[in-house]
């Protein structure tokens, strides 16, 4: 893949025409802080942080939303978001070079299927809006709470006070902060899934934003139903082709699903994603010191 196609694509998502759709591998890099051990985000790694590092069954291994569910049949749903708010609100974890970049160009807009605080901490200095998904819950027919930031804390709000001009963070699968709401267990799943294809897990006015924009799947494998099924209604009326799927090596599953969603597959690891993003940061800053010079 040519490295100057994924930079030309980096820098439509710092002029905002392509939305960033994160992953868990756009936490590369990020490590405990004491212990060096990478944040667990992906699928195995979650499984073995929630069982004391032991591997489960294998039934229970082949995806976390259903060792999830094992849990908390077996400890109580409390367990799950008292295991989230541990590891990602109460350890101290660097940071992953993707959300340094985020944090450099503050998209206007951002998905972020991981459950840490990552993305919030790179906007921590901008007001912002929140959306965290939500999962059985009574009293609404809504599987969201939104939150506006006003730079210093977050308080909870409804969708007609949202201010549209601030950046949105979009957090489906949930977070610790500002009160730990998280979408995890097969259970959680069955009901959010059916509420967003049913038009009830998005905001209204997100509805109307997402119109025609294109995504940039950073961390993303699509080889699970879950991730499928969310990343289908989150990215629905998108532009076609729909985005871009960075991979070093897709499945046959992967490239037909694809291939229906207009999405198109970019082969590179890790290390040519990150040589992207240094590439866009230098041109930028070359433009600018040429601006400057013109001045």
């Amino acid at each position: 893949m040519p490295i100057a196609l994924l930079t030309d694509i980096i820098a439509d998502v710092r002029r905002g025409q392509v939305v960033p759709y994160l992953g868990p591998g756009a936490l590369a890099g990020a490590v405990n802080a004491i212990s060096g051990e990478a944040i667990p985000a992906d699928s195995d790694s979650l499984i073995l942080a929630m069982n004391n590092n032991q591997p489960m069954a294998p039934r229970l291994m082949y995806e976390f939303p259903r060792a999830a569910m094992h849990m908390e049949l077996k400890r109580g749903r409390s367990f799950l978001s008292k295991f989230f708010k541990g590891l990602y609100a109460e350890t101290q974890w660097t940071r992953a070079a993707v959300h340094d970049w985020l944090a450099r160009i503050k998209p206007h807009y951002v998905v972020d299927i991981n459950r840490d605080t990552q993305l919030q901490d790179s906007y921590q200095d901008t007001p912002h809006t929140l959306i965290c998904g939500v999962a059985r819950i009574s009293g609404t027919d809504y599987r969201f709470r939104i939150y506006h930031y006003d730079g210093a804390d977050y308080r909870e709000i409804e969708q007609e006070e949202v201010d549209t001009a601030l950046p949105i963070l979009f957090k489906p699968m949930g977070t610790p902060r500002p009160e730990p709401n998280f979408v995890a267990s097969d259970a959680d799943y069955v009901d959010y899934i059916t509420e967003l294809m049913g038009g009830f897990a998005i905001p209204g006015f997100l509805k109307s934003y997402r119109k025609d924009k294109q995504y940039l799947l950073l961390g993303m494998r699509l080889t699970r139903d879950t991730e499928r099924m969310v990343m289908a209604d989150i990215t629905y009326g998108a532009q076609t082709p729909k985005g871009w799927l960075v991979t070093p090596a897709a499945t046959d599953k992967e490239r037909r699903f694809c291939d229906k969603q207009g999405i198109e597959v970019l082969e590179a690891d890790w290390a040519t994603v990150q040589h992207a993003l240094a590439e866009e940061e230098a041109m930028v800053q070359q433009q600018g010191e040429a601006q400057a010079v013109g001045c």
